[in-house]
């Protein structure tokens, strides 16, 4: 009885899709979408945010990267104090959370 259900295990496992994010679609999306506040590289353009009056996290920082991926997502579909949500991204939050995480230092 273990066996079959080991068996069963591995098959799911190994037939199941693969729900995994996908940064290089997050980039494309980050690029049209994100760049323009966040920098390419994800740290924003001092200019900007003074112009602004904001603080633009840098967002390969340790604080940033420290977040949860469901933070992150809720950050990007509910927006942060001044940032506000981001509508019609070209791409699924997911994949931007995965681009993000690139970004590391």
């Amino acid at each position: 009885m273990k066996t079959i259900a080991a068996l069963s295990i591995a098959f799911l496992t190994l037939t199941a899709p693969s729900f995994a994010a996908d940064a290089k679609a997050g980039e494309a999306a980050y690029a049209k979408s994100c760049k323009g506040c966040h920098g390419a590289t994800g740290t924003a353009n001092p200019g900007l945010a003074k112009m602004l009056n904001v603080t633009i996290p840098d967002l390969g920082s340790a604080a940033v990267q420290g977040e949860s991926d469901a933070d992150l997502k809720k950050v990007i579909t509910d927006g942060n104090g001044k940032m506000k949500p981001v509508n019609g991204l070209s791409g699924s939050p997911d994949d931007v959370v995965a681009f993000v995480r690139t970004l590391k230092k």
